[in-house]
C-alpha cells in the first residue's frame, strides 16, 4: 500500500476506527493543494520527501 492509498483509508475511515497515520504523512499531504491530495504521484513524492529528505 502506498502513501496515497494509505491517507485516503485513513481519511474515509468510520469514526469509530482507531485506525492512524504517521504525523509526517498527514502532514506532508495537508501541505499539498486540495487538488493535489487527489494526485497519487503528487502524494507519494510529497510523502518521500517527508518520509526520507535523503531522496530531494
Amino acid at each position: 500500500m502506498d502513501a496515497f492509498d494509505r491517507f485516503w483509508q485513513w481519511a474515509n475511515k468510520p469514526l469509530e476506527s482507531h485506525l492512524t497515520i504517521p504525523a509526517e504523512l498527514y502532514r506532508a499531504v495537508m501541505e499539498l493543494a486540495p487538488e493535489d491530495r487527489r494526485d497519487r504521484a503528487t502524494v507519494n513524492e510529497a510523502a518521500a520527501r517527508t518520509l526520507d529528505p535523503r531522496k530531494d
